[in-house]
């Protein structure tokens, strides 16, 4: 039986830096089979974040294909892929859209972790869209067995990895002066 990730929009009151409270309502993704598991899921998961009262406002069905969290990334991305396939019958291309939601620090890194994602793809394919989502975290099913449990450390482990500030970008690129040259 497949899984299918729900969108939890989660309603609670927040304390700023500031120290003051404001009533905010913020989008959470669960891995679950029905839209009740998908209700206690996102319940059980927000009692260990949330010590105060809070409201469950929407749940609807996600259209992610694929979530991928990577390690030193603090924000989640949307990526809009277009398959193309050649369909033989009317001699047209073809496009299908899939939506991954791809662990990132900014576009440029969502681009290229996309492209990661994608390297073992055998067709042809676009990226013609990436934005920034407004989902706060992502919560998988997993079952508890010994091997999910493996997954699941790795993905909470990525998940919580902090991101990397590179001070400096060292530029190692090394031109060959004669091709250069002849170049121009």
């Amino acid at each position: 039986m497949s899984a299918t990730w729900y969108e939890c929009k989660v309603k609670y009151r927040k304390t700023d830096d500031a120290g003051n409270q404001k009533v905010t309502t913020e989008p959470y993704l669960v891995d679950a089979i029905s839209y009740t598991e998908a209700e206690s899921r996102i319940n059980e998961e927000m009692k260990a974040y949330i010590s105060e009262e809070f409201k469950i406002t929407n749940i609807k069905v996600a259209n992610y294909a694929e979530i991928h969290p990577f390690e030193n990334a603090d924000r989640w991305f949307k990526s809009k892929i277009a398959l193309v396939a050649y369909d033989e019958e009317s001699g047209k291309e073809r496009k299908t859209n899939w939506y991954f939601l791809v662990q990132a620090n900014d576009v440029k890194e969502a681009f290229d972790n996309t492209v990661l994602t994608m390297k073992d793809t055998m067709g042809d394919y676009s990226i013609p869209a990436i934005s920034e989502s407004p989902i706060m975290d992502v919560f998988p099913y997993f079952s508890g067995e010994e091997d999910e449990l493996e997954q699941l450390e790795k993905f909470n482990a990525l998940k919580a990895s902090k991101p990397e500030i590179v001070s400096e970008t060292e530029d190692t690129m090394e031109f060959d002066a004669e091709v250069v040259a002849e170049s121009y």
